[in-house]
């Protein structure tokens, strides 16, 4: 498994995929608590972790969350998390967890299936920058 500090979450993102890469910078820049670590489904660590809780990432391929002590989180309930560690005004979006995480997931399925459509796809995984390097996990 992974040892990160129970401080931290990790976000484990769709390397190839371009919204993904955009959401990841955007958490990033607004992360003004420094809670976030990340690291790409398709690296050694998040492998490790998409085996230890058999995700079939046919299912869930774009983002999961997971924190220590708590385990994994993903699709909306994973992205609203994530933006409720973000501060005014995007926090404002975990206002979506009341709706049913069916109907919240049917949305997320719906933007996941075509975000490379939308979106693009890179032809590899996004390298960090070295002022960056220390928020990746390989």
């Amino acid at each position: 498994m992974v040892d990160i500090p129970n401080d931290k979450k990790l976000l484990l993102f769709d390397g190839v995929c371009n919204l993904c890469n955009s959401s990841v910078q955007y958490v990033i820049k607004h992360d003004k608590n420094n809670v976030f670590l990340f690291t790409a489904l398709q690296s050694e660590v998040g492998q490790n972790i998409v085996k230890h809780y058999n995700i079939d990432t046919s299912r869930v391929d774009s983002i999961l969350l997971y924190t220590p002590g708590k385990g994994i989180q993903y699709k909306s309930t994973a992205a609203l998390k994530v933006a409720s560690q973000l501060g005014f005004p995007i926090n404002l979006l975990t206002i979506f967890l009341i709706v049913p995480k069916v109907i919240r997931n049917w949305v997320y399925d719906f933007i996941a299936k075509n975000r490379y459509k939308w979106f693009g796809k890179k032809d590899a995984c996004m390298i960090p920058t070295p002022e960056l390097k220390s928020k990746f996990l390989e």
